[in-house]
């Protein structure tokens, strides 16, 4: 038998490439910085730290910025958070291909409070992470109302009025509708209003709606030029 004949035996297992996983001492960084007690870095952090600012709406009215994601944590302590989307983005450098992970986080509290914010970082989680504390910082009230001329309940169910929003290709219009209808829009439109606190509402999206973000940044764009529409009652 030639030297380059294969035994009739069972081959060697292959050994598959080992996937890079970050270093313990990261994650006990991060569970560290989790566990810490907050320090407020801004005189607006150390107002609301001493409890002399107690809500947003506050914050809002003397036309302050929110610059600590934890401000928003604890005036709004039933925040919520959806993970709208997560992909992987690459780099080309001199050194070669950098990959990351970006991913879209919408927060709200399901009474008139809604946020969008990005982040990107070389682990899924610490991109999530990332994106949730820029939706705290970019947090709007939302006004509520109930603009449907079927309805006219005065509660505040729906949208006041018949708002468009757009965000790249997207864009979403938001038409008020009468109470117990509910939300009649896609899966994610409807997880993002009601997060914001909408509980009836006809929608339309027109454009590439297949791209998640773009239908979160539309969303958050419409209900953000409410406050900048003035209505005669």
């Amino acid at each position: 038998m030639s030297q380059n004949s294969v035994s009739s035996g069972s081959a060697p297992p292959v050994e598959s490439p080992s996937v890079p996983r970050p270093p313990p001492q990261r994650e006990e960084r991060r569970r560290e910085r989790e566990q810490a007690p907050w320090v407020p870095k801004t005189r607006l952090g150390e107002l609301v730290a001493t409890g002399k600012i107690t809500t947003l709406e506050e914050i809002f009215e003397s036309g302050q910025r929110v610059k600590e994601g934890e401000i928003v944590k604890k005036l709004l302590p039933d925040l919520k958070s959806n993970v709208v989307s997560v992909g992987i983005v690459q780099k080309q450098t001199d050194a070669g291909e950098i990959t990351k992970f970006a991913a879209v986080v919408a927060v709200g509290n399901e009474a008139g409070w809604f946020g969008v914010g990005r982040g990107k970082a070389v682990q899924m989680r610490s991109a999530i992470d990332k994106a949730t504390t820029d939706a705290y910082l970019n947090i709007i009230p939302v006004k509520l109302g109930c603009g449907s001329w079927e309805c006219r309940d005065g509660r505040p169910h729906s949208v006041p009025f018949r708002i468009t929003g757009k965000g790249g290709s997207v864009r979403v219009e938001i038409i008020p509708a009468p109470r117990g209808l509910g939300l009649v829009a896609g899966e994610t439109v409807r997880n993002l209003l009601g997060l914001a606190g909408v509980k009836d509402a006809w929608t339309r999206t027109y454009g590439s709606t297949n791209t998640m973000s773009s239908i979160a940044n539309a969303v958050y764009d419409a209900l953000k030029k409410i406050h900048g529409i003035s209505v005669v009652k």
